[in-house]
Parts: structure tokens; C-alpha cells; sequence
């Protein structure tokens, strides 16, 4: 799907800036976050030893891996909130990246990193 629109419309500035400015405090406090599950995974811990028994070695495995997971998904959100908020600074915000479409209204409320319609976030899913 990858049809491009010459009639596109955008929202107005006044309308994205309010979501500019709570994307840029959401990706602060996302890169807060990534931080302090960095500092709890075990594997991050100066004074760790590697003499443990198998109880405990189980238990940094299963810690690691678990802030690995963590980080992994808030490092997925801070890029596409990113990719929103380059998408406000070109002047595409509400439009779909994939097929040109204006996104729902409805669906920037609830998510408004989102860069894709729906329609298209289902193609990819499929």
C-alpha cells in the first residue's frame, strides 16, 4: 500500500503543539526509565561476583534478562515517538507514513506516536 495523496491535508500547528510538547516530556521520561531498569539489572552491579551458587546465578539470569526485555521495549517507544515527533517537524504529523491517509483523529488520541493508519498497522500485523 503505498498510494501517495496530492490533496493532503494537515492539522494546524496550534492543534500539534500541545502533542509536540507531551511526546518531548514522554521521551524524557522514557530515557529516566530505560535508565533506572539499566541500574537494576544485576549484570550492571560492580560488586556482582561471579562465584554464586546456582540458585543465585538462576536469579541474575532471570534479572538480566528481564531488564534486557524491559529496556528493549521502552528503547521501542522512545523511537517511535521520535519518529512522531520528526514527522510533527516536517509538517506530516496525522499522516500515515505508509499510505499517505490521514490517520483517525480517534486513534492519534489514544496513541498519538503513532505514524501509521490503521489500515496499515493491520497489513504489517498480517
Amino acid at each position: 500500500m503505498t498510494k501517495k495523496h496530492k490533496d493532503i491535508i494537515s492539522f494546524p500547528m496550534k492543534l500539534v503543539l500541545p502533542i509536540k510538547k507531551f511526546l518531548e516530556r514522554e521521551v524524557v521520561k522514557l530515557g529516566k526509565r530505560r535508565k533506572k531498569i539499566k541500574e537494576a539489572d544485576p549484570f550492571s552491579n560492580e560488586s556482582r561476583t561471579t562465584e554464586n551458587s546456582l540458585e543465585e546465578d538462576v536469579d541474575e539470569q532471570i534479572g538480566h534478562f528481564n531488564a534486557e526485555v524491559k529496556a528493549g521495549f521502552v528503547a521501542k517507544q522512545i523511537v517511535q515517538m521520535r519518529k512522531a515527533l520528526t514527522r510533527i517537524k516536517l509538517g506530516k504529523y496525522g499522516q500515515c507514513e505508509k499510505c499517505g491517509h490521514m490517520i483517525k483523529t480517534d486513534r492519534l488520541a489514544v496513541k498519538p506516536e503513532t505514524t501509521v493508519c490503521i489500515d496499515c498497522e493491520r497489513e504489517k500485523n498480517s
